[in-house]
């Protein structure tokens, strides 16, 4: 099991070199030219404890398998091929009629809900061919309409026990919605879950809204508005969907909002008199520091994990470039060097890699390099690629795709950071500027 989870942490990594797995036991992934065999598993309904189950036990499995064969490491046994039925959550599993489905990993469960109309849901986790449980059984608690967030619990703690990496299911993206023809696009702000479902609009389509940024907690969303004519920052909560405007000078521009790690404060950029540098806002007394003072334009900011640092994008040196300088402002440092532009940065939440938009011979890429600038590498290609955003576990980026011609609609796309796995996020219509949020409490 251990050399199983160092191979698949090895796939996980960008820089591990293609590596054959070695014999290592029941379960083993096959790494060619950093090519990952899915890990085969099975995931049988739910068995019900009670009549009210039945369809809640299906609905679960349905959405845990989607959870792990998105991820591209795990591949799903059909139904149809399964030799066992699991009719009772308590009876010995027959691992040798899993064996003979070539299952590797096996996840078992039950659902119930009691007289208060609550959803109680045990799973269990098991290697197949070590016919052994991997870590104990867990319950959770939730209700009828969160059963999706139960089913996204349970695919976290699976794929966790079997990567070693953390989850990512249980989370929320918040972006902006579009409609329209390309010249008349309407633009309101949405937040769904990370596989689409749930949709819930949080603002309507009379003004343009753009750039959208969930706080570290994921109870508030920064975005940029033009209903005044003006470019303002508006934090907004999403429960409640109240908002106010951050306040900021007559005459000037505020844009690309960002909050701090601990969510006191505001990282943005500022218009006035042609110029634009970066300030950072208190939320609470509304106090700006500026942090940059150059004749170039400082934009796209974000907070290293820790607090401490700030990439952002300028083109001091001609073109725009990734620089990194310390929080509380002073001499920054380019970390960018390849051919073309660079914008848009975003630091990993682990803290070891930025992320960031690149135009090179007319073609537009993510990327993802050290925070030191070096090991560079370019996971897409397209008309148009732009705006990436993390996971919470910081191995996957979403980003906007737009196709080429007059009526080219915007789309959300993801990949991990190793290029693999390149595939379109369900929304509902264009959509653009996503934010991934934190994994849920």
């Amino acid at each position: 099991m251990m050399r199983f989870m160092m191979s698949l942490f090895a796939a996980l990594t960008l820089w591990a070199m293609p590596v054959q797995a070695q014999d290592s036991g029941p379960l083993r992934i096959e790494i060619t030219e950093g090519v990952i065999e899915p890990m085969p598993f099975a995931a049988p309904d739910f068995v019900a404890d009670t009549a009210a189950g039945t369809e809640l036990g299906r609905n679960i499995a349905r959405v845990i398998s989607a959870d792990l064969a998105g991820t591209g490491l795990f591949r799903q046994i059909p139904a149809e091929a399964h030799i066992s039925r699991i009719t009772s959550f308590e009876s010995p599993v027959q691992f040798a009629d899993w064996r003979a489905v070539n299952a590797q990993a096996l996840i078992t469960g039950a659902v119930s809900v009691d007289g208060a109309g609550r959803v109680v849901a045990r799973f269990r986790v098991y290697d197949v061919f070590a016919g052994q449980e991997l870590g104990s059984g867990l319950q959770l608690v939730g209700t009828r309409d969160g059963w999706r967030r139960i089913a996204h619990k349970v695919a976290d703690q699976v794929y966790s026990r079997i990567t070693g990496e953390g989850g990512y299911f249980d989370s929320r993206v918040v972006y902006v919605s579009e409609s329209g023809p390309k010249n008349q696009r309407a633009k309101r702000l949405a937040i769904m879950d990370y596989d689409g479902a749930n949709l819930k609009y949080l603002t309507d389509s009379s003004s343009l809204v753009l750039a959208p940024r969930f706080s570290p907690t994921g109870d508030r969303v920064l975005y940029t508005s033009y209903e005044t004519g003006f470019p303002r920052i508006y934090v907004l909560d999403v429960a409640n969907v109240g908002r106010r405007v951050l306040p900021t000078q007559d005459g000037t521009m505020s844009f690309a909002p960002r909050f701090s790690p601990d969510g006191r404060s505001v990282l943005y950029s500022l218009t006035q008199g042609g110029n634009t540098d970066l300030f950072v806002m208190d939320i609470g007394s509304g106090s700006s520091t500026r942090l940059t003072n150059a004749p170039s334009i400082e934009t796209a900011p974000s907070y290293s994990p820790d607090g401490r640092q700030i990439v952002f994008e300028s083109d001091r040196s001609g073109t725009p470039q990734l620089y990194i300088m310390a929080a509380g402002g002073g001499e920054a440092r380019r970390i960018s060097f390849g051919q073309g532009r660079y914008g848009t940065p975003v630091w990993s939440p682990r803290g070891d890699l930025i992320a960031f938009t690149k135009q090179s011979k007319g073609r537009f890429h993510i990327g993802v390099m050290r925070t030191d600038g070096s090991e560079e590498r370019l996971l897409t290609a397209s008309f148009l690629d732009e705006g990436p955003t993390w996971a919470p576990n910081g191995r996957v980026i979403m980003f906007t795709r737009e196709t080429q011609g007059a009526q080219g609609q915007a789309s959300l796309y993801s990949v991990d950071i190793t290029g693999r796995n390149l595939k379109q996020v369900s929304t509902n219509g264009g959509a653009s500027d996503p934010s991934w949020g934190p994994l849920q409490d």
